[in-house]
């Protein structure tokens, strides 16, 4: 397939301080491709170099076949960036932002294109309304509206759902799909699992670095990692008695539930053949899920500044 997004070696610094490190992705055009990572991992700084506001220290690659260092400025006219705040004027209406960004643009026709993305995200009954009056759910889609105005071919998203309401969340991605679905490009970093596995593809970094990258399928498949699911009315004792054996990689909570995981299935049964003979623990096996992956990922990764 062909690719929206190829880069290799993408390396970034403030202060000295390393924020992207040797990060190198692609993504699929007409994908979605989900990019995950804790606070700090470098996810919006990647996401400003891909589309032309940040020029890497070192690396290269394209963006919607254009050189992300020499075509930056060519780049950002094809390109539609939600940040993760609201950056539209509270004080002009819903219409009024809409059509000072298709003036931005120079979209044509400029009254009929903002009249097709308030029809579009459902913003018409509202168009009069102030955007500071807005909840978090409408502002959300005034935003979207705002990054397809001119008809981008990539919708770069950063964190675009957070402290939204779970149906605004729905609704938000049924949109994304429906544009992926018309040919557009996606890049969007969330901290849910549940959008995660919304995506053709994910990505996922923790400091700087690139731990993981594919289907869900794949990368769920590619961490060895080995799930056994714990039933009790003390959760907690459990792991206190788990934690830091040999062949236990990771005890998590999952209500009155424990997963317990290791990336050696024999070593794993190993360490708790002692625990199954207790009746007040039911065991079972258990297939991970991409939370339990990424806390792997994460106990695995090395912090450079420490």
């Amino acid at each position: 397939m062909t690719a929206a997004i190829a880069v290799s070696g993408l390396s970034k610094s403030f202060a000295g301080r390393p924020v992207v490190r040797d990060l190198s992705i692609r993504v699929e055009a007409g994908r979605i491709c989900g990019f995950l990572g804790p606070n700090g991992s470098g996810k919006t700084t990647t996401i400003r170099m891909l589309c032309g506001l940040l020029t890497p220290d070192s690396g290269s690659g394209t963006c919607l076949g254009l050189d992300i260092i020499r075509d930056a400025a060519a780049i950002k006219r094809q390109v539609g960036y939600m940040t993760q705040r609201f950056s539209l004027y509270e004080d002009l209406s819903i219409r009024e932002n809409l059509d000072f960004v298709a003036r931005m643009y120079a979209v044509p026709d400029r009254r009929r294109a903002v009249d097709a993305a308030l029809e579009q995200l459902g913003l018409a009954g509202r168009q009069r309304q102030l955007a500071g009056a807005l909840s978090g759910g409408w502002k959300q889609r005034l935003a979207l509206a705002s990054c397809i105005l001119h008809r981008p071919r990539l919708l770069l998203l950063d964190e675009p759902t957070a402290g939204v309401d779970p149906k605004a969340r729905r609704e938000f991605w049924e949109e994304i799909h429906r544009l992926a679905a018309d040919g557009m490009t996606v890049l969007v970093s969330t901290h849910y699992m549940d959008e995660a596995e919304r995506c053709h593809a994910i990505a996922y970094i923790a400091y700087g670095r690139l731990l993981a990258q594919g289907t869900v399928e794949a990368v769920l498949a590619e961490s060895g990692l080995a799930t056994r699911r714990a039933v009790t009315a003390d959760p907690d004792g459990l792991a206190a008695r788990l934690e830091g054996r040999p062949g236990i990689d990771m005890v998590v909570r999952f209500g009155g539930a424990l997963h317990v995981s290791g990336r050696d299935a024999a070593a794993l049964d190993a360490a708790l053949a002692g625990f199954r003979s207790d009746p007040s623990v039911r065991w079972s096996e258990a297939e991970p899920g991409l939370e339990d992956v990424f806390i792997a990922l994460m106990d695995g990764a090395e912090d450079p500044l420490q």
